[in-house]
């Protein structure tokens, strides 16, 4: 969810974006916001940033979505979910939300929902640390000298 992202949200998610293999490249699909202000229907807004994201999700794709309440991962549970859904051998849809979270439409479409941290993070930040997450948890499945623990 978003567009206009500044310059250290577009680096960072480039630098990660870029180290992963083209069998695993991301593809980041940017949702206009719906409108906010001081008369809006953010409820409103949601939804319909709910119903433009479900219709950018490409038919077939595990649907993850990325949520505060969701299940958190450590490292190598990351990349054990990663390794299944390579084996599957389906794409995967991650959904970030805007300001206001994802559209409960979005929630229940998704097979996982998946928390980074317990902490309330801004989306543009999310979507930096997801594409770093998920090349570490490649490089674990690569022991590629990346992830050190």
């Amino acid at each position: 969810m978003g567009e206009r992202m500044p310059e250290w949200v577009r680096a960072g998610y480039r630098e990660y974006a870029q180290r992963l293999p083209s069998s695993l490249r991301l593809n980041l699909i940017e949702i206009p916001p719906g409108k906010r202000g001081k008369n809006a229907d953010n409820a409103r807004a949601v939804q319909e940033e709910g119903e433009r994201m479900l219709a950018s999700i490409p038919k077939g794709c595990c649907v993850i979505a990325l949520d505060v309440r969701g299940t958190e991962w450590s490292t190598g549970q990351l990349s054990a979910q990663l390794q299944n859904w390579l084996q599957e051998g389906r794409d995967v849809a991650l959904l970030i939300g805007g300001p206001d979270g994802l559209a409960e439409s979005c929630l229940k479409r998704a097979q996982f929902k998946w928390s980074l941290s317990k902490l309330t993070l801004p989306h543009p930040l999310v979507r930096v640390v997801a594409a770093e997450q998920l090349y570490r948890a490649w490089s674990i499945l690569k022991n590629h000298p990346y992830h050190r623990a």
